[in-house]
């Protein structure tokens, strides 16, 4: 197109055309860069912030993972456990990044590699858990290696399972025994992961005439056995407990083992207290597990190592079988789940494993012995010698109960009283449990709720010391932490029932029996408009314990008050928190009752004041135009005319009176202003009366705070001393303002005049009060007489 344009010979045409060709070709650059940004926002449009661009660089990532791991900056902070991941922790980290790496090498290296890895530390851990000729399968769910040994079990036994199927399992159900103090969720998973019906568990109960009531009722357990191979089952495997999950006890292996080998049952062992193995002295039903088909361990935890699998160590002889359970693997990718635990052993050595063991079960002796000189605390131990777990909870001894029982009622009591006392020492014991969290939180203490004893406070260090790092110095915060919390607990436990009779007779007040509050305790208080029947919320209700609420906490005592729902209904209630000292309870309720009235009182003078305000103003102008019709017959329609009624009220003006009206708000009344204009003074009106105050009026000491009783000492007077000593000196100052009065015929100005007996009596009084502010001089009131000038007595007197 150029040569064309070269050709033409005017200027201006040639210029037009060059112009024209610019603008074509910045027209269709411009669609041409439309056309590939909307391609580009079509084709990125599903793609996910992060992933849209050419990527983003490694610090960027990091740092959206490090505010992944701790939160934004707006949220609050969390108190969570820090894992305390010393070097032996970052050993444990390298493995898995070097398990990615050695995953690369070619399949020569790499199995080898594996191989030598997987036979080093099965043979390290069987060593030092005293289990010979053992196998072992690394896991990462702890409950995984044994629902791979219920499957080893299964095709153990059932030699056809592999051809036949489920089919053999339905001819002879095989049975898997649990006990009662199992984790829970236990034999559901099992049943999930095995694809067998729920009939195929049986659970085993606990004790409950001799030995510990955790542990498994061996004697039973034969008679189900019996029973189950009568019925046509198939009993298959049983879990015993070295340490169950919930107080640490340990079943009698021994015998289990013998019930097992009599009947050809598997016997698998897990617990926390196998760590124990690892020590020089162990147990006799402990070392009993050795001598078990499996047992599963979890030394991640023991050890303090993060993200180490837990391992599963079982005896057979067939290798097939184990390979087609999926105990064992080719895949030289499984074998490198040992790599961070081969690590870690490594670095620690026997001793350092060794020593982490022994530090943690040093800390639950040390807290053992130490609670044992604690009042109304009681252990549940097992063994005193080797137990690595330390189960403890408050309790308050009952009339006619043993101490040593855990205050177990006498037959005489109420089941009704036993239930309430049972409630409100579990939530004293959550309170416990939950304070001590947060002041001891190196501790690692866990609250739980258990079946006989109720909820009680756990301490493992076994699983939490060498994550938490807990040290001696922190168990011996821990206990001298439950020490400075028993008096708030026993205070308030002997408070409970006095504040609950206190609420039964007060008017308006509802005691709300809440067995999950460890306060003083609960109280609703019932409006006039109140639906007792009802269980849904209440707006009126709602707003009055608000205000209550920030009534009492305005007080400044050192109760906790906070409104919540009541616990049976949806209705607002106020809650009382711990008394940390002795509380006037009587004080307490009748403050909370009588406020609670004052309240209601003024939202419904609130409520009414635009209604009595509306019929006021209506009133008003009744009143105001019926005045205006009488002065109008008053003056006369003369004056009313413009320029002749100012003539006429020039010659004669007419004194009117100027009338209004104003409303009192207090009184609820129309009142006019005649007053007011005529005095020049605004009325007072009628006086309100005052609000009705059911409290009694408490004389509290200096620096003394609400609802608290008087001290009685050398340095403080009591409550009915005070009262008296008040009423004293008021008296002797009414009675001596009538001696001002007659101050002239006091024989000491007039000899010879006897002695009045007011006269008498009141110097008698003086005397006395006299005598009290020199024994209690802070209670010394200024009277008025020495305030007051007296007038001179008349000469003719």
């Amino acid at each position: 197109m150029d040569a064309p344009l070269e050709k033409i010979a005017d200027p201006t045409l040639a210029e037009m055309g060059k112009n024209l060709k610019e603008a074509m070709k910045m027209l269709e650059d411009s669609q041409r860069r439309t056309e590939e940004e909307n391609g580009k926002k079509l084709l990125s449009g599903d793609i996910p912030g992060p992933l849209q661009g050419s990527g983003q660089d490694m610090v960027s990532i990091l740092q959206l993972v490090q505010n992944l791991m701790h939160g934004d900056e707006d949220e609050e902070p969390q108190s969570t456990r820090i894992q305390n991941i010393g070097e032996q922790g970052h050993i444990a980290l390298l493995g898995h990044s070097l398990g990615a790496y050695i995953s690369t090498l070619d399949k020569e290296k790499l199995r080898k590699l594996t191989t030598r890895i997987l036979s080093d530390t099965t043979l390290w851990l069987c060593r030092i858990f005293r289990y010979e000729n053992g196998c072992a399968y690394f896991h990462e769910e702890e409950r995984e290696g044994l629902a791979k040994i219920c499957r080893l079990a299964i095709h153990s036994r059932y030699e056809d399972f592999v051809v036949d199927g489920f089919n053999v399992l339905y001819n002879k159900m095989p049975v898997i025994y649990l006990s009662a103090a199992a984790r829970p969720g236990l034999g559901q998973y099992l049943c999930n992961q095995l694809g067998l019906p729920f009939p195929c568990l049986c659970r085993v109960p606990c004790n409950t005439m001799f030995g510990s009531q955790h542990q498994m009722d061996v004697a039973f357990l034969e008679k189900l056995i019996k029973d189950d191979i009568e019925r046509g089952k198939l009993p298959l495997l049983l879990v015993a407990n070295a340490g169950t999950a919930a107080v640490g006890h340990t079943d009698k292996i021994g015998r289990l083992k013998e019930l097992c080998k009599q009947y050809g049952i598997w016997l698998h062992v897990k617990g926390v207290n196998l760590a124990t193995l690892a020590l020089g002295y162990v147990s006799s039903s402990v070392l009993a597990a050795t001598k078990c088909d499996s047992m599963t361990l979890t030394p991640g935890p023991w050890l303090g190592l993060p993200a180490v699998p837990a391992v599963t160590l079982y005896k057979h002889d067939d290798p097939a079988l184990t390979l087609v359970a999926g105990l064992t693997s080719n895949k030289p990718t499984d074998k490198l789940r040992a790599l961070p635990l081969w690590l870690s052993l490594q670095y620690l050595g026997l001793d350092g494993i060794v020593e982490r063991i022994k530090h943690a079960c040093q800390l639950s002796q040390r807290l053992q012995e130490s609670l044992k000189k604690v009042n109304h605390i009681k252990i549940l131990v097992e063994d005193e010698l080797s137990s690595p777990v330390v189960v403890f909870r408050f309790f308050q001894e009952l009339p006619g109960s043993d101490p040593g029982l855990n205050a177990i009622p006498a037959p005489n009591m109420a089941p009704s009283a036993v239930s309430q006392e049972r409630h409100s020492c579990d939530a004293l014991n959550r309170w416990l449990g939950e304070q001590l969290k947060q002041l001891v939180p190196a501790s690692g203490l866990t609250v739980m709720d258990l079946e006989v004893e109720g909820t009680c406070v756990r301490f493992s260090p076994l699983t939490t010391a060498a994550v938490l790092g807990t040290r001696g110095e922190d168990v011996d915060q821990l206990v001298a932490c439950i020490q400075s919390q028993l008096p708030v607990l026993t205070c308030t436990l002997q408070l409970r029932e006095e504040f609950k009779q206190e609420v039964m007779g007060a008017a308006g007040l509802l005691y709300v029996d809440d067995p999950n509050w460890p306060g003083i305790g609960v109280v609703r208080y019932e409006h006039a408009n109140d639906d007792k029947s009802s269980l849904k919320s209440d707006p009126e209700g709602e707003k009055i314990h608000a205000g209550l609420l920030k009534k009492l906490n305005e007080l400044e005592s050192d109760l906790t008050f906070k409104m919540g729902p009541e616990y049976k209904s949806m209705k607002s209630c106020i809650y009382i928190g711990m008394a940390s000292d002795d509380i006037d309870v009587s004080e307490l309720v009748e403050t909370i009752a009588v406020t609670a009235r004052e309240i209601e009182e003024n939202s419904r003078l609130l409520e009414n004041m635009t209604e009595v305000v509306r019929k006021g103003i209506q009133e008003a102008q009744v009143q105001l135009q019926k005045a205006n019709e009488e002065r109008l017959l008053e003056e006369g329609v003369l004056r009313q005319i413009p320029v002749v009624g100012s003539v006429l009220n020039w010659f004669s003006p007419v004194q009117a009176s100027q009338k209004g009206r104003t409303f009192n708000l207090t009184a609820g009344s129309l009142e006019s202003t005649e007053h007011t204009y005529v005095y020049k003074v605004q009325g007072s009106g009628v006086t309100p009366p005052q609000t009705p105050s059911g409290a009694r009026t408490k004389q509290r000491l200096p620096g003394q705070k609400p609802f608290k009783r008087s001290l009685r000492g050398s340095d403080t007077v009591s409550e009915t001393s005070s009262v008296s000593h008040i009423e004293d000196l008021e008296k002797i100052e009414h009675l001596s303002g009538g001696q001002d009065a007659s101050e002239a015929n006091s024989p000491e100005r007039h000899p010879g005049v006897p002695t009045p007996p007011e006269a008498e009596q009141t110097g008698a009084l003086q005397d006395r009060a006299q005598r009290l502010e020199d024994d209690c001089p802070q209670m010394r009131k200024p009277r008025s007489t020495d305030l007051r000038f007296t007038q001179p007595v008349n000469s003719h007197l």
